[in-house]
């Protein structure tokens, strides 16, 4: 176990994983709440056309992507206003529509650069940079400073948006500002997780706290608990296995949730 830490690419995952583990649930948890679960999958897809516009502006990939993500995050937010009964209609083709103009460029784009749409797809958090970690972390003190200063209307709005706008609560600027927040982290989390998995590692550990917790506090608590054992025993299980980290992290969720079904199931017996 301690041998891992001898290598600095080791201990940039852990704590790149550990930093993933603060905001993540955090954030899954109200996606999850929301009804919003597939707007995270939309967002880590409309980011690989941030990476391919940065590629062909020869701009730095999450620069890009970040800006991409941000506008898509708002522009999810007036389609959630506007198509409120079928929103999954409008993300389903903001999605498609990511993921085309990706294939579109990096395909044109081919030969003329060393980016690989394989490794935002996948992601590779053993590769991670101290400078990633360092925006990680930052991020997560970001997300934890706004959940101890609006953690209230964020519940009043989630569970009810109609008395929050009744109360005054600014419900569309909040929900705004949660949907860039979500956006950023998506943005940042892709190098480590990978588009076609981040989804997963932010909804996974919500679902899991839910059926455990008994009040909405301790489901954040408990959700951030099951991210970090969940990211950290995956990240070493992977390298022990010599597997893609991502994999395995999503793997060890999914097989969390299995197990926390079962036994909800046989308790009720």
């Amino acid at each position: 176990m301690f041998e891992l830490l001898q290598y600095d690419f080791m201990r940039n995952a852990l704590l790149a994983a550990t930093a993933i583990s603060i905001f993540s649930p955090l954030l899954g948890v109200f996606l999850v709440l929301r009804r919003q679960s597939l707007m995270s999958d939309t967002l880590s897809h409309v980011s690989l056309a941030g990476v391919a516009f940065g590629v062909l502006l020869s701009w730095n990939p999450t620069l890009t992507t970040l800006i991409t993500v941000v506008i898509a995050a708002v522009f999810l937010e007036y389609l959630r206003t506007i198509y409120h009964n079928y929103m999954e209609i409008a993300t389903a083709i903001l999605m498609s529509a990511g993921l085309a103009i990706a294939l579109l460029i990096l395909n044109s784009s081919k030969g003329a650069t060393s980016v690989s749409l394989e490794q935002y797809l996948f992601g590779s958090i053993i590769t991670i940079s101290q400078a990633q970690v360092i925006m990680l972390f930052t991020l997560a003190v970001v997300v934890l400073i706004g959940f101890v200063l609006f953690l209230r209307p964020l519940y009043v709005m989630t569970f009810d948006e109609d008395t929050a706008f009744v109360d005054g609560l600014p419900v569309r600027w909040i929900s705004i500002a949660f949907n860039i927040v979500t956006g950023i982290a998506i943005a940042l989390m892709i190098p480590a997780a990978g588009a076609l998995l981040v989804s997963a590692i932010m909804v996974l550990p919500a679902s899991i706290a839910m059926r455990l917790g008994k009040s909405f506090k301790s489901v954040l608590l408990i959700s951030v608990l099951i991210s970090f054992i969940g990211l950290n025993s995956g990240l070493i299980a992977s390298y022990y296995m010599d597997a893609p980290a991502s994999a395995a992290i999503t793997l060890i969720f999914i097989v969390l949730f299995l197990l926390t079904s079962s036994v909800k199931k046989l308790a009720r017996r």
